[in-house]
């Protein structure tokens, strides 16, 4: 069971970051996964009031608050025109659309869930973090980092040429995740995501010169393998590794074939 003996909203970053150093103190996102906790919280500190939850598009980035939901990024056009719709194919199965009108962004990310859908699809994307007192930095840093008391103010996305996909495999239409895959193209390179190892996700660099075949099946199986010889899968109620590894070769060889063929038709250009 979950109990708060202190509410605060806080006014300003600065007084939720102060609060938040405090170990016995917990920063309020979505509230979800934290209320099936049995933690002891002294003081919950409530982000909502700090105007964090929008999405702001500039000619260069798109800039997530934490507090946007990932309903929000669901249903956010010029996202998921960016993404040719692999945004809203990462959250879409994400418990139901209630739960997902209440889960942040940023309670997603800090968290650093292995089972995050939406850590695997941002990591595919050119994304930085902005910490309140860590700065910004590369997503794909941050995820690497051990938790702290820092708070993730927002994502920024920049706007380059990109081709992304999105796929993943479940039990069941809204359960976690067995294997989660992410695939994109931008800056001259191919890189995919594997989240739901079960561990979190991991983000692999593709080097170009492994994709030398004639046709684009035959790149996909070498991109696949390669793929999956960067990849380490473990076991648990889900799957085993070995299964896990099989879906990653899988999910890594549509998703690549799926974003040749948005580049082939002119895609999700920026």
């Amino acid at each position: 069971m979950l109990t708060i003996k202190n509410y605060v909203k806080a006014k300003s970053l600065a007084e939720a970051y102060e609060l938040n150093q405090k170990r016995t103190n917990r920063i309020l996102g979505g509230m979800l996964w934290m209320k099936m906790s049995n933690a002891s919280i002294q003081t919950a500190i409530d982000l909502s009031g700090l105007g964090l939850d929008t999405i702001e598009e500039t000619e260069d980035t798109f800039s997530i608050g934490c507090m946007v939901s990932l309903r929000q990024l669901e249903e956010h056009h010029a996202l998921n025109t960016y993404t040719s719709g692999a945004i809203a194919e990462s959250v879409k199965s994400i418990v139901g659309v209630q739960f997902r009108n209440l889960a942040t962004v940023g309670g997603s990310i800090f968290g650093r869930f292995g089972f995050s859908d939406i850590l695997t699809m941002f990591l595919a994307l050119d994304t930085q973090v902005e910490l309140y007192h860590g700065g910004i930095i590369p997503l794909s840093e941050f995820v690497t980092m051990p938790r702290d008391n820092d708070i993730l103010v927002r994502l920024i996305v920049k706007k380059v040429s990109l081709t992304s996909s999105y796929l993943s495999h479940r039990k069941s239409k809204t359960d976690f995740p067995v294997i989660a895959c992410a695939v994109s193209y931008f800056n001259g390179s191919y890189r995919a995501v594997i989240g739901a190892r079960p561990q979190r996700a991991v983000l692999i660099e593709v080097p170009n010169e492994i994709l030398t075949a004639d046709t684009k099946e035959k790149n996909a199986e070498l991109f696949a393998d390669y793929v999956a010889s960067q990849v380490t899968t473990g076991s648990n109620m889900r799957a085993s590794a070995e299964y896990r590894l099989h879906l990653t070769k899988v999910l890594s060889k549509r998703g690549y074939l799926q974003v040749v063929q948005l580049q082939q038709t002119g895609g999700n250009m920026a």
